[in-house]
C-alpha cells in the first residue's frame, strides 16, 4: 500500500503546475540546495575545531552541548515559519477501503524525510565523524548522535501539533528571547544546566533511550491528533462563524481602488494566516536592534542599509510576497468579474505603502542611535515605497501557491509558506539596497549612499504609471496559469 501511495505522490508532483516552471529555475534551485548543503557539511566538520579554538580549556563536545538548547529552540521557531507540513489529498481515500491508520502512518512518514530533518544530519554527522577521528569512544558518540537525531524528530512532530496554535508559538518565541537575553547579560546562563544534561547523556549512552521514548510518545500523540479529524463529514464540513461588520467608509477617499482595499483589510482582520503575517511584520520593527547595538556592524554600513530597509518593509515583504495568493480561494470568481487588473494591483500597492508609512512612524525611537541611522531608515522607507513594492508585486505574478486563510481549522490544513520563486524574488530585495548604498558610499561618502537609495525610490514613484503597466501585462499573461494553479486540490 505504501508503494501505491508513493506512486500517487509522484504523479501529483509531476503533474502539478510548479513542476512545469522553467528549467533555469530548477537548475538554480539545485545549485542553491548544493550550496547550503555544502555549507552545512563544512560547518559540521569545522565546529569541533571552532569550539576548541574558542575555548581551549574545555572539551569541544561540552562547548557544543552548552549551545544545543538554542539550536533546538531556533530550529522549532524556524520550522514554524518555514516548514510546509506535508498533506495528502485524503478526501478521496476516505471513501475507499483503506485503513485510516495506513494513510496516517504514511502522512507522518513524509514529515520525517523533510528538508528540516535532513539538514541537521549534514551538520551532526561530520561533527560525529571528526570526534571519532580524534579518539572519542564510539559508543558515547553514537548515543549522543542518536539522541540529537531523536530530539530533531521530536521537534518535527511538535511542530505538527503547535503549527496551528499561535499561543504555543509565541510562548516559544518569548522563552527563546528571554533565554538569549539572560545569557547575553550574564543574568542566568541556561546553557550551563542544559549543557550538563547533554554531557551526562554523552557520558551515559544508554540515556539515549529517553529521547527515543519521547519521540515514540510524540508520534502517537500526533497520530491520535490526526485520527480524531480523519472522518469524511469532518473533512468536508465548514465551520460557521459570526462575522462582525466594520465601518470602513473612511477608505472611500481612495476612489476606485477602495473596494479592494476594504476587502484586504477585512481579510487581514478576520483570518488567521494574515493576522500571523501582521504579527511578523511588527517584529521587523525590532530588526535594527540587532545591528545598531553591535559595534561590529558600525564598520559595515552596507549591512546597516539592509537592516534599515527591513525595519519599514516588514509588512511589504511578508504580505506583499503572497500577492495574489491571499485571494486564491476566490481568485477564479474575482477574475470573472469586469475588474481592471490595474485597480486590483494598485489596491495592494496602497496597502503596502500605508504599512511602510506606519512602520516609519513607529521607528521614530531609532533617533536614539543618531540622526544618521534615522536618515538611513527614512531612505529605506522611500526605497520600499518606490522600488521594493514594485519588485514585490512583480514577484507575485510568478507566485502561484494557494493559501488557506484559516490554517487552524483542520488537522489537514496546509500551511503554505516558503517556495522557490519567493527565494529568487527576495534576492534583489536583499542585495539591491546594499549595492545602491555601498557603491556611492565608497566613491563619494555616506550621504551619497543615502541619497542614492532614496533617489531610487523617488524615481520609482515618478515612473509608477509605466511600471504598473509593465507589471499588469505580466499578470495578464499568466492569468490562466494562476487560475489553474489555484484550482488544484492540495
Amino acid at each position: 500500500m505504501f508503494k501505491k501511495f508513493l506512486s500517487l505522490e509522484w504523479k501529483q508532483f509531476r503533474r502539478a503546475s510548479y513542476f512545469k516552471k522553467g528549467l533555469a529555475i530548477k537548475i538554480l534551485m539545485a545549485f542553491i540546495v548544493l550550496y547550503f548543503g555544502g555549507i552545512a557539511l563544512a560547518f559540521g566538520a569545522g565546529v569541533f575545531f571552532i569550539a576548541k579554538k574558542a575555548i581551549p580549556d574545555v572539551d569541544p563536545i561540552e562547548t557544543v552541548n552548552k549551545f544545543l538548547v538554542f539550536w533546538f529552540l531556533f530550529d522549532l521557531l524556524f520550522r514554524y515559519f518555514m516548514q510546509q507540513l506535508p498533506v495528502m489529498n485524503v478526501k478521496p481515500l476516505m471513501v475507499i477501503p483503506i485503513k485510516r491508520s495506513t494513510v496516517i502512518h504514511f502522512l507522518l512518514g513524509k514529515t520525517s524525510i523533510s528538508f528540516f530533518n535532513i539538514l541537521p544530519l549534514f551538520i551532526f554527522i561530520p561533527f560525529s565523524i571528526v570526534m571519532l577521528f580524534h579518539g572519542y569512544p564510539v559508543l558515547n558518540v553514537l548515543g549522543w548522535f542518536i539522541s540529537v537525531v531523536a530530539i530533531t524528530l521530536c521537534l518535527n512532530f511538535t511542530n505538527f501539533l503547535v503549527n496551528k496554535n499561535n499561543v504555543v508559538f509565541y510562548s516559544i518565541l518569548t522563552v527563546l528571547a528571554v533565554f538569549v537575553g539572560l545569557e547575553y547579560y550574564n543574568v542566568f546562563k541556561i546553557s550551563e544546566p542544559i549543557g550538563n544534561a547533554f554531557n551526562f547523556l554523552y557520558n551515559n549512552p544508554y540515556i539515549a533511550l529517553l529521547p527515543i521514548g519521547i519521540l515514540v510518545l510524540l508520534y502517537k500523540a500526533t497520530f491520535n491528533f490526526i485520527k480524531k479529524g480523519f472522518y469524511l463529514d469532518d473533512a468536508v464540513s465548514k465551520k460557521v462563524k459570526e462575522v462582525n461588520a466594520t465601518d470602513l467608509s473612511w477608505l472611500n477617499r481612495f476612489g476606485s481602488v477602495a473596494p479592494f482595499i476594504k476587502n484586504d483589510v477585512k481579510l487581514i482582520w478576520r483570518n488567521v494566516r494574515p493576522k500571523q503575517v501582521m504579527m511578523m511584520s511588527f517584529m521587523f520593527l525590532f530588526y535594527g536592534l540587532f545591528f545598531f547595538t553591535q559595534d561590529t556592524y558600525k564598520e559595515m554600513p552596507a549591512l546597516l542599509a539592509f537592516a534599515s530597509m527591513f525595519i519599514t518593509g516588514g509588512f511589504l515583504i511578508s504580505f506583499g510576497q503572497l500577492v495574489p495568493s491571499w485571494d486564491s480561494e476566490y481568485y477564479k470568481m474575482l477574475m470573472s468579474q469586469n475588474i481592471p487588473y490595474k485597480q486590483y494591483l494598485e489596491s495592494k500597492w496602497y496597502l503596502m505603502v500605508f504599512a511602510v508609512i506606519i512602520s516609519f512612524i513607529l521607528a521614530t525611537p531609532y533617533i536614539y542611535f543618531g540622526w544618521d541611522i534615522y536618515a538611513m531608515i527614512a531612505a529605506g522607507a522611500v526605497f520600499n515605497v518606490g522600488l521594493n513594492s514594485f519588485i514585490t508585486l512583480f514577484g507575485g505574478a510568478l507566485n502561484r501557491v494557494p493559501i488557506e486563510l484559516n490554517v487552524k481549522a483542520k488537522a489537514f490544513s496546509n500551511t503554505n509558506g516558503f517556495n522557490p520563486v519567493q527565494l529568487l524574488i527576495s534576492l534583489p530585495k536583499v542585495f539591491l539596497p546594499m549595492i545602491l548604498f555601498y557603491i556611492p558610499y565608497k566613491l563619494i561618502g555616506f550621504n551619497a549612499g543615502l541619497i542614492t537609495i532614496a533617489l531610487s525610490g523617488v524615481l520609482g514613484i515618478v515612473f509608477r504609471k509605466y511600471i504598473f503597466n509593465f507589471i499588469v501585462n505580466v499578470y495578464k499573461k499568466g492569468k490562466y496559469k494562476t487560475i489553474a494553479a489555484f484550482s488544484e486540490k492540495k
